[in-house]
């Protein structure tokens, strides 16, 4: 008798064998890659990313000795880069996670409570989701001394809104199943309910939610930066790279176009990973599609 292989609860493949489905791959293999780069960068890139270089190797371009140049205070660009990606995947991390616990917390909170307070937190949602994002990011970080972990706070605080109303929805519809009904009859408090049996199931849309985020995070902490009101000196990261070089387009084009492909590799890289959790974890793809 043939087995059949092992699956989630959704009945897609078990993450053991997610390296070899060719909708994960190409993100995973972007994000492991940039993941070890991060984690590596002592070893990578040795030496002090902010230490400034002679007078003679500022500004150099692209050579065997400087693979990706230097800048106007003669700092590898490639050790700067490698080091940025520590504080840029921080940031996206970071932030998301913040923004993720917060609006799983309120989504929650919103589809399992009673209806008054579906409706208060639902109204504070939105109104909060009436202010652009971009402005209140901006507002809240000029209003104090920029810092990294200002940066990391105000996108998590600002992000919460949308991955309150995804999880609120899901709430809504899995609350209506029939194991929800069999627990509430066995007598379990609506807090147990949530926590122990539908927030579990929320999780794979929870982690997609979370994964398609880190590349719009780090987006704008490199927009911030390059204002700016991101990373300060010496903390290095990828916008204040570019902000740095924006006044050298043409004769030191290097300082830019190097930090703005890492932004958007990573950026491409967790979209791919995002949309191929996405279409690994929803249960509607149950059967659809292939490994390989």
């Amino acid at each position: 008798m043939n087995q059949s292989r092992p699956t989630d609860p959704y009945g897609q493949a078990s993450p053991g064998r997610w390296w070899t489905d060719s909708r994960l791959r190409p993100g995973l293999v972007i994000t492991l890659g940039l993941g070890l780069v991060a984690l590596l960068a002592p070893l990578i890139a040795p030496g002090d990313p902010a230490a400034l270089g002679a007078a003679a190797d500022r500004l150099l371009a692209p050579s065997f000795q400087h693979l990706l140049g230097t800048d106007l205070l003669g700092r590898d660009v490639l050790t700067r880069l490698v080091h940025g990606s520590r504080v840029s995947l921080l940031v996206g991390w970071v932030s998301v996670l913040v923004a993720v616990l917060l609006g799983t917390g309120v989504g929650l909170a919103a589809g399992m409570g009673p209806r008054w307070l579906d409706r208060l937190l639902m109204n504070t949602t939105d109104a909060f989701m009436a202010f652009p994002r971009i402005f209140l990011v901006l507002l809240l970080v000029s209003l104090t001394t920029p810092s990294l972990l200002l940066v990391m706070t105000v996108l998590g605080l600002t992000g919460w809104m949308s991955v309150a109303r995804l999880v609120r929805a899901e709430a809504l519809s899995l609350r209506e199943r029939d194991f929800v009904a069999v627990a509430h009859g066995l007598g379990l408090s609506a807090r147990k309910v949530a926590f122990y049996h539908v927030l579990p199931n929320l999780l794979p849309t929870v982690i997609v939610a979370a994964t398609l985020r880190v590349g719009g995070a780090i987006l704008a902490e490199s927009f911030l930066s390059f204002l700016g009101l991101g990373a300060q000196e010496p903390v290095v990261s990828w916008g204040g790279m570019i902000q740095q070089g924006r006044d050298f387009l043409l004769e030191g084009w290097w300082l830019t176009t190097f930090p703005g492909v890492a932004i958007a590799l990573t950026v491409l890289g967790y979209n791919l990973l995002g949309e191929g959790l996405r279409a690994k974890l929803d249960p509607r793809n149950r059967g659809e599609g292939r490994d390989g």
